[in-house]
């Protein structure tokens, strides 16, 4: 009888190289190597599961990695790294082979945000704070306002707001006005 276990996957692409681990020993996948700890950057301890935003609030979570020593969780908070993709899947692996059996779940597809440093005796912990990769459709944008300036930035040398002036009320583009027959006050 064939023996089945789940196996966690995590890639890190951080400039110049990837962070590949898995939850026990090693394992081959989209021709890669994961294994349960990684040279310069230690192992994951913990991750806070993905939590769903609400409103105008993206999903977001922690990922706890055990850094070696000091140069590591240095190397690993640098603003280089932020915005870094960071994966993680599900698999099913045969316990006889130690390859994964068909294509693994993504479970998340985050990108990394900001890193904070936790110590205490003995030990080193790094967590390191992930967003959705969506969050940047959210980045609000508040300076294309409907005037001259901000038109001749899209389309310079184009002056047909020059004489739009005396205006009550700038609208900045994007923005939903108000339905049509309410007044303001």
């Amino acid at each position: 009888m064939d023996r089945v276990t789940l196996v966690g996957l995590l890639k890190l692409e951080l400039p110049g190289r990837d962070v590949l681990l898995c939850d026990g020993g090693m394992v081959p996948y989209a021709g890669q190597l994961y294994q349960s700890i990684d040279d310069v950057f230690g192992t994951v301890d913990a991750f806070e599961a993905l939590t769903e935003g609400t409103g105008d609030e993206l999903p977001a979570g922690t990922i706890t990695f055990l850094p070696p020593n000091a140069a590591a969780a240095a190397e690993l908070s640098q603003p280089d790294y932020q915005n870094s993709r960071l994966r993680m899947w599900i698999g099913e692996v045969d316990e006889a082979t130690g390859r994964l059996i068909g294509e693994p779940d993504l479970m998340a597809d985050w990108q990394t945000d900001k890193t904070v440093i936790r110590r205490q005796t003995g030990t080193r912990a790094l967590d390191i704070g992930c967003v959705t990769r969506s969050q940047r459709l959210l980045i609000r944008n508040d300076g294309n306002a409907l005037t001259s300036p901000a038109h001749q930035r899209v389309f310079p040398g184009e002056r047909g707001f020059d004489n739009a002036v005396g205006m009550d009320v700038e609208i900045p583009w994007g923005v939903v006005s108000p339905p049509r027959g309410v007044q303001r006050a």
